[in-house]
């Protein structure tokens, strides 16, 4: 069971999960021990909350396919059980991110002693270039 929030969870059913050879140098080991962890979650099959559904398949995001399902690979690790925690854990950031919704931003208009202050610096700066010129009569 994977424990997205206090009411959300999703059961292991739900989750489909291989084993495969990690990619890269790795030694005798690479060759012999599937390590690497392949995940695979599909959206609108699952037990989630149409809200949670909804906001996943909106997300700009490599990891969640055209079909709807999300595709994590983790092979970090040389254990299979690490790379595995780590591919769920990855699952969990993913849907809780998806729920929280941004804040709400304000305009904000620039103070007035700021705008006098940005004013007061381009005078200078053209004083200044106005002072390398050549001089004439």
């Amino acid at each position: 069971m994977l424990q997205i929030s206090d009411t959300v969870s999703i059961s292991e059913s739900e989750i489909d999960i291989s084993a495969m050879r990690s990619q890269g140098a790795g030694g005798q080991n690479v060759n012999k021990v599937a390590t690497a962890i392949h995940l695979r979650f599909d959206i609108k099959a699952s037990s989630l909350p149409d809200r949670y559904k909804e906001r996943l398949l909106n997300l700009n995001d490599n990891r969640i396919t055209q079909a709807g399902v999300i595709v994590i690979k983790s092979q970090e690790y040389r254990s299979q059980e690490q790379n595995r925690e780590v591919a769920l854990t990855r699952l969990q950031e993913l849907i809780k991110s998806a729920v929280v919704v941004p804040k709400k931003r304000f305009k904000s208009k620039p103070t007035r002693s700021s705008q006098r202050k940005r004013l007061d610096s381009k005078t200078k700066r053209g004083q200044v270039k106005a002072m390398r010129q050549k001089i004439t009569d």
